[in-house]
C-alpha cells in the first residue's frame, strides 16, 4: 500500500470529549486534515466518551483525534479507549490526543492505546504526516 492507501481517503473523527468548551484547535486540525485530503467528521462540543465511541464505530473511521483541554484526559480518554475495545475497534483505529497534557500523564495515555499526543505548538504538517504514516490500512 502506498501512503495514500491506494487512493482511499483516510477517515478521521475529530472529537471534543467532556465539558471542554474550547474548540478552536479542533476546528484548525479538522480543516488541515480536510486540506490534506482526509475525510473529516467533527463531533461538535460536549460529547460523552460513549458518544465518541459510537460515532467512531458507526462511521468506521481510521483515525480518532481527541481534542481535550479541560484536564480530564486521565478519566475521559481511558473511557473512550475502553469503549473502542468493547467494539473490537481499538486495534484498527489510530487514536491521537491533542491538547495540554502534562508530561507525567502521557505514559498512562500511551499505555491505554493512544498512538500520539500533540501539545500546543505542534505543527500541522507534523500531525498530518503522522496520520499519513500511521493510519491503519484496510
Amino acid at each position: 500500500m502506498s501512503s495514500e492507501q491506494e487512493g482511499k481517503s483516510i477517515r478521521c473523527l475529530v472529537a471534543k470529549v467532556g465539558l471542554d468548551g474550547h474548540d478552536r484547535g479542533a476546528h484548525v486540525i479538522s480543516r488541515a486534515f480536510r486540506d490534506a485530503g482526509f475525510e473529516v467528521i467533527y463531533s461538535g462540543l460536549h460529547k460523552a466518551p460513549e458518544d465518541i465511541v459510537q460515532a467512531a464505530v458507526q462511521e468506521d473511521v481510521d483515525v480518532l483525534g481527541i481534542s481535550i483541554l479541560s484536564g480530564a484526559h486521565d478519566t475521559l480518554v481511558p473511557k473512550v479507549m475502553d469503549g473502542l475495545r468493547e467494539y473490537d475497534a481499538a486495534e484498527d483505529t489510530l487514536v491521537l490526543v491533542g491538547g495540554v497534557i502534562p508530561e507525567e500523564d502521557r505514559p498512562e495515555l500511551k499505555d491505554e492505546g493512544v498512538a500520539a499526543i500533540f501539545g500546543p505548538g505542534t505543527s500541522i504538517e507534523e500531525t498530518v504526516e503522522f496520520v499519513r504514516e500511521n493510519a491503519p490500512e484496510r
